[in-house]
């Protein structure tokens, strides 16, 4: 199972950015999907997640609740990350993960390569 992860860039202050993040691979369910982000000097944190198993719902970090959504498109396996009235704290490496089973019945998490965001004041 691979991840390719895009979208990242420079922004200003306040300004919006969208991930995208797509899997590819042998691939029978997928149970999460999930973005992190690591910024410099800093541990990898869990941005939110989306989980799929046991119905649809999204879980976010306090620093990012009500400015960043998680949504899904199930057909392309592909998840994203839309990001509103960005600062400077966000500026990090953003990583997707996505778990779930394979085609021959074996659990997964697999990650994307990460997608640099910076915000600039």
């Amino acid at each position: 199972v691979q991840l390719q992860a895009s979208g990242g860039g420079l922004v200003q202050t306040g300004g919006s950015l969208k991930l995208s993040c797509a899997a590819s691979g042998s691939i029978s369910a997928i149970a999460q999907m999930s973005w992190y982000r690591q910024a410099p000097g800093k541990q990898r944190e869990l941005v939110g997640d989306l989980i799929v198993i046991g119905g649809l719902r999204t879980n976010y970090a306090d620093s990012v609740k009500g400015r960043f959504t998680i949504s899904r498109n199930s057909a392309k396996k592909a998840v994203y990350l839309q990001m509103n009235s960005l600062n400077a704290e966000d500026t990090a490496v953003y990583y997707c993960n996505v778990a779930g089973m394979t085609t021959t019945l074996t659990g997964f998490s697999a990650w994307g390569q990460g997608t640099l965001v910076t915000v600039s004041s």
